[in-house]
């Protein structure tokens, strides 16, 4: 405490030993912040709301192929640029920096490949989050960490390439099977007593089970290493939410339950007339409505009575999908699981409806292609609810990305 004491003293009659003590913990934390940097092998990518990079470590060098000394300065999305399985440059409004500096919320990009400074294309994983409090580099900005995931990637695509292999080959053989199974179930090919004809159906239930099984896997193997057909435009989600919801009625309605389609309560009013909202997203629509058909064909599925509503929701930077069941509800243990590859959860119900427990992990791999989230809310003796969020485009972004996918006259310039 005297040395305490002495040293406060000490400064106090000399200030400028206060300011060199200062100054001298100031470079050794400096100097520790930036070995600590130079150490890490990931990059790490400081980006402040001016969009210009304030930070960039040796690793960041290594994975880009920029010098720091040039990296810092430049626009993010000119030193980080970022393109798709299929070749198709990311929009700088869509890139994991802009995302995160516009909603303030942490971003995960582990889809996308980084396009180094000599064009070569490198698989990365990349988390973007906000810095809190700001910082010395860039206050109000955000960091970025990445690396480069080419060996994962490559043993991801060796075990994937198995599965798909294995699953083609199955087929023909399944189907023949399945054939014949259904001769035998005709009448008018062949005659079995009741008792063996039990027996076929429940041959010809489990092989097709088993068809169903061998194909989800190859599309799940595709999907993991980025093999699924995707063709996203930017385009109004509305149409393809509406489509969706209109097919479920009627899968809905043969089980006496009632499904209901909702869109934003926000309404726009022209000439007193109420205009749905238009959402425009960077999505396949093919791909979208797959992953809606299987949340509203699950709920249907899970619903002994009651009701379903789908809805289409959103702010100027999200667009939320919501599927809504009053079921038996998800116990609180199975969710943080329930989008993992074969998880399913054990219920009596589960056991009787079937299923092969990859229908939520490829609808999960899907969403995170377009940069969106899904997860799940739900109560025992409830329901519950499925969320999907997608990054929302301006009617003028979709215009111009339109434009620029396919270089013709776009039917956005109608509305």
């Amino acid at each position: 405490m005297l040395f305490g004491r002495k040293k406060e003293n000490d400064q106090a009659e000399d200030p400028s030993k206060g300011a060199s003590v200062s100054n001298k913990l100031a470079k050794e934390q400096r100097l520790s912040s930036e070995f600590i940097l130079g150490a890490i092998e990931d990059g790490v990518v400081m980006v402040g709301p001016d969009n210009l990079i304030h930070l960039f470590n040796p690793a960041a060098g290594q994975i880009s192929g920029w010098p720091a000394d040039e990296a810092v300065g430049l626009e993010f999305h000119s030193v980080l640029p970022l393109v798709d399985e299929h070749g198709t440059a990311t929009p700088p409004q869509l890139h994991p920096f802009a995302r995160a500096l516009a909603g303030g919320k942490g971003v995960h990009d582990s889809k996308s490949l980084l396009q180094t400074r000599s064009g070569k294309l490198v698989p990365i994983s990349l988390i973007v989050s906000p810095m809190a409090g700001g910082g010395s580099h860039a206050p109000g900005g955000v960091v970025g960490v990445f690396r480069d995931i080419t060996t994962e990637k490559q043993e991801e695509a060796r075990r994937n390439e198995f599965v798909s292999t294995a699953s083609h080959e199955m087929r023909t053989p399944i189907a023949a099977i399945e054939g014949y199974l259904s001769l035998a179930l005709n009448p008018k090919v062949a005659q079995v007593d009741l008792h063996a004809k039990s027996y076929l159906e429940k041959a010809h239930a489990a092989t097709e089970h088993l068809g169903e099984l061998f194909a989800d896997l190859r599309t799940s193997s595709k999907a993991e290493d980025g093999r699924i057909a995707s063709y996203p435009t930017a385009g109004e989600v509305g149409e393809v939410v509406a489509q969706a919801a209109e097919l479920g009625r009627f899968n809905a309605q043969k089980k006496g339950l009632q499904l209901k389609y909702q869109v934003s309560s926000t309404k726009e009013v022209t000439g007193g007339k109420v205009i749905r909202p238009l959402f425009y997203g960077f999505v396949d629509p093919n791909r979208l409505r797959e992953v809606l058909q299987n949340l509203i064909d699950n709920a249907i599925k899970y619903t002994p009575e009651g009701s379903i509503t789908v809805a289409l929701t959103g702010d100027n930077s999200v667009i939320q999908i919501q599927v809504q069941d009053t079921g038996a509800g998800i116990p609180e243990d199975d969710i943080p699981h329930l989008f993992q590859k074969f998880y399913r959860v054990d219920s009596s119900m589960t056991r009787t409806i079937g299923g092969t427990g990859l229908g939520l992990y490829i609808s999960r791999k899907i969403v995170e292609m377009y940069n969106g989230h899904i997860w799940v809310e739900s109560q025992l003796g409830k329901g519950s609810v499925f969320f999907i969020n997608f990054p929302r485009l301006s009617a003028d972004q979709a215009l111009s990305m339109q434009k620029n996918q396919a270089n013709v006259v776009s039917p956005l310039e109608n509305h």
